[in-house]
């Protein structure tokens, strides 16, 4: 049973990292080290892995619904994540190697040791990037889709590499898995059989970790198997409604990883020093990130917002470790060291990934110098000539306060849209709707502000939509802005802020009355049968 001091002790280090500022994960993996400090894990520790596996895996089963397979094709996905892994791993192995004579840790180590080391430091955090984006209101931002389909090589390669290394082959029923293939339309009706409540939820789950332990009983990874039965839910009518609907569930799991990272316990001072190294030498991984994304033709503020989500080591590195330690490759302490060398390259990243839009604005023209003149098709400015006015966020809210401004403001309305697939569908039924990040500066300096009237903004994110309000502000723009709230405190700080706010759950009783009176009227009228 899992202690409910645990959970106490997890809940005041979050809600302490939340107030200073931090993302609670950070605290999460400070709740560790405490519990394993208070022995508190020799009960419970078992249990915290388990849930921390299930986490990992619900991830990787939300990352393959929204996954298009074909984007990993794109060179900016594929070539960046395969030539940073080797330039990574090499730079690592020949540091180490040249550190051996001088560092007792790394001077008892054979070459195989060394090599697995670097090749387990190459990785970066899906379960941290993927928390960034989530708590930014990006995860369908360009930037987003080329980290995350960086992360799912990375993870490929991760699966393919504990495979060799477990000594063991997949059997010969790993064949049948092709199976699913043409079973995917089966997959997808039972997806859209399950409804929208508790249903939806077990469907989810089960179909993740089922998913993921028929692929352990053909001796592949299972967590390759829930990314596999998430991208053939991909693209489904109800694949986002899913993926929302295990929000929660992942989240709480994924308490559980960040504390397990902790209960490896800490090293002596010697390998703690090392680990501290480490994760500042990981420094060198952004920068090469940026380096690789530039010269495939990604903007500089994309390359910049990917590559800083990637600067930190990855969970699948502690898994590379500890599968060595466990062949005898590697020495037990070294999996501690790089515990805590992932932990403190995620506390190096965090506040830096929670004000990197603000460090790309304030340096913009400096970061613009190793753009490329040469663009992605999706990287081009927006067309937005005869424009009154701008709807942010083409949700369902967006869409109908798009509908309703079109009619007074008859082609001068435009949605700007951040998710490809969304902005796309939107063109092809008649919508003028450009994709563009609301939060990217670039995209407004290439507005025209002064002809715009009205701005309504519509983010699904709070901090976002704040975020938008302080940028437009600071650049000039005196019109008006309206912008969607859930909770009282986020209206009083919006109105503050000089803004027309409007209440999505107060007032929506109130706009669903208005159309059915309206809706009424037009029947009486005749005008509606």
């Amino acid at each position: 049973m899992l202690d409910p001091i645990i959970i106490i002790i997890a809940l005041f280090a979050g809600l302490s990292f939340k107030r200073i500022g931090f993302p609670p994960m950070l605290g999460y993996l400070l709740a560790g080290f405490l519990i394993h400090g208070f022995g508190l894990d020799s009960n419970s520790g078992s249990i915290i892995d388990t849930i921390a596996n299930a986490g990992v895996t619900l991830l990787l089963f939300t990352i393959g619904l929204k996954l298009n397979v074909r984007d990993l094709m794109a060179p900016q996905i594929w070539a960046v994540a395969s030539s940073h892994m080797l330039a990574s791993t090499v730079s690592f192995g020949i540091l180490f190697m040249m550190l051996a004579p001088w560092l007792a840790s790394l001077g008892g180590l054979d070459s195989t040791a060394i090599w697995t080391i670097a090749f387990a430091l190459s990785f970066s955090s899906t379960v941290f990037a993927v928390k960034v984006f989530e708590q930014h209101g990006e995860t369908s931002s360009i930037h987003a889709n080329v980290a995350i389909g960086i992360l799912i090589i990375q993870d490929l390669a991760a699966v393919f590499f504990l495979a060799l290394s477990t000594g063991k082959s997949p059997d010969w029923t790993a064949l049948l898995l092709f199976l699913l293939i043409p079973a995917r339309p089966f997959l997808h009706r039972l997806l859209a059989s399950s409804g929208h409540g508790e249903l939806l939820v077990l469907f989810g789950i089960g179909i993740a970790f089922g998913g993921a332990k028929l692929f352990e009983l053909c001796n592949v990874k299972g967590d390759l198997g829930a990314l596999v039965f998430g991208v053939l839910l991909a693209g489904g009518i109800k694949s986002n409604e899913l993926s929302k609907a295990l929000l929660s569930f992942k989240d709480i799991f994924l308490v559980g990883f960040f504390l397990s990272i902790g209960l490896n316990g800490l090293p002596d001072i010697a390998m703690l020093l090392l680990a501290l190294g480490l994760a500042f030498a990981g420094g060198f991984k952004p920068l090469l990130f940026y380096w690789l994304m530039t010269i495939t033709h990604l903007r500089a503020r994309t390359s910049l917002l990917a590559s800083l989500s990637l600067s930190n080591y990855s969970e699948f590195g502690l898994i590379v470790a500890a599968l060595a330690a466990s062949n005898g490759v590697l020495p037990q302490e070294w999996v501690v060291t790089l515990a805590i060398a992932v932990a403190l390259s995620f506390f190096i990243a965090a506040p830096i990934n929670d004000k990197a839009h603000g460090i790309y604005n304030r340096y913009r023209h400096l970061f613009s110098r190793f753009e490329l003149e040469k663009r992605l098709p999706q990287e081009q400015g927006p067309d937005l000539e005869q424009t009154d006015v701008l709807v942010l966020g083409m949700g369902r809210v967006g869409v109908g306060a798009y509908r309703y401004l079109r009619h007074a403001y008859p082609g001068r309305v435009v949605g700007v849209e951040e998710a490809d697939k969304k902005s796309k569908r939107l063109l092809r039924e008649g919508y003028r709707v450009v994709r563009a990040d609301a939060s990217d500066q670039d995209f407004w300096q290439q507005v025209n502000l002064g002809s715009i009237r009205i701005i309504l903004i519509s983010l699904a994110n709070h901090g976002e939509n704040v975020e938008v309000v302080e940028l437009i502000q600071r650049l000039g723009y005196k019109g008006q802005i309206a912008v969607i709230a859930r909770f009282p405190d986020e209206i009083g700080q919006l109105k503050r802020m000089g803004c027309v706010t409007y209440n999505l759950y107060y007032e929506g009783g109130h706009g669903f009355a208005e159309h059915v009176v309206e809706t009424l009227e037009m029947i009486e009228d005749g005008q509606l049968d």
